[in-house]
């Protein structure tokens, strides 16, 4: 078996190329990682085919993560080419252990590096571990535009953002009851967006980028893009509804607590009147 018949990098494909489809990634726009299990680890292991490359500085620790594995996007690769060539666009980055430093183990065969958002990613890989037992292994950022251009029409608050997606579409308070984070305009790929993201992490799935798109985690591929398009898909509704004039009703408190209730969920009633 190569190493891009594995099933996480199989799956990550998918997932790229599905995100490309449905408009999120212009140009090299997004990025993916997985943290991988110990067997997944060991698979990827004895398929690996070169020798693993330098150290390097991360430029934060995390050394809760030491050790771990994550496959990744590359920077400046392009979602749609992910599928033509999985083994130039996607790469595998070991950590050392004390988690400051990281190698490439495959991938970026034409050369490269992972996403420039690495750090970002791994910052809040560590808060959702945590926050999940570890159960939580994706961590995916695309640029869906509905949930951008919604941005500027509502409060950057959580509340805000969280109660006008929640009031848009059935699914949306079944899919992410607590709610989503929000934060306001950063530098992409700075640390002040990734810290700042990490703080919404610990409470949140997905944190809501102002004017730049959505982070979404979750256990495995099919959970993290779920949740992405459930929330794009409110915002779009949001928005239609926005441009159309306005709504005549919308799906009230009573009705969201009772949505929430029949599918065994808990809502995050501080956001509710």
């Amino acid at each position: 078996m190569k190493m891009t018949e594995l099933p996480i990098v199989e799956g990550l494909v998918r997932l790229c190329a599905d995100g490309w489809q449905q408009g999120w990634h212009e140009r090299n726009g997004g990025n993916v990682t997985y943290r991988l299990t110990r067997e997944e680890i060991e698979a990827a292991r004895i398929r690996l085919t070169r020798l693993p490359g330098e150290w390097k500085a991360l430029g934060i620790s995390l050394p809760e993560l030491g050790g771990e594995w994550f496959l990744a996007t590359g920077s400046g690769k392009f979602f749609r080419n992910v599928p033509l060539c999985p083994e130039d666009a996607l790469c595998l980055v070991e950590l050392n252990e004390a988690g400051d430093s990281w190698r490439l183990r495959w991938g970026l065969c034409n050369g490269g590096k992972p996403t420039s958002e690495l750090a970002a990613h791994l910052l809040n890989h560590s808060v959702r571990k945590a926050a999940t037992g570890g159960a939580c292994r994706v961590m995916y950022h695309a640029h869906p535009a509905h949930i951008v251009a919604l941005t500027f029409l509502e409060e950057l608050t959580d509340k805000a953002i969280s109660r006008a997606l929640w009031q848009s579409e059935t699914e949306a308070p079944m899919v992410f009851p607590g709610g989503v984070g929000v934060v306001g305009c950063m530098v992409p790929g700075s640390m002040e967006l990734a810290r700042a993201s990490s703080e919404k992490m610990k409470e949140y799935d997905a944190v809501v980028w102002a004017h730049h798109g959505l982070f979404a985690s979750g256990p495995d591929f099919d959970t993290a893009f779920g949740l992405m398009h459930t929330v794009e898909k409110a915002a779009q509704v949001r928005v239609l509804v926005t441009n159309a004039g306005g709504a005549r009703q919308q799906i009230t408190d009573e009705e969201i607590r009772a949505i929430a209730e029949g599918c065994g969920v808990q809502i995050r009633e501080e956001f509710l009147l």
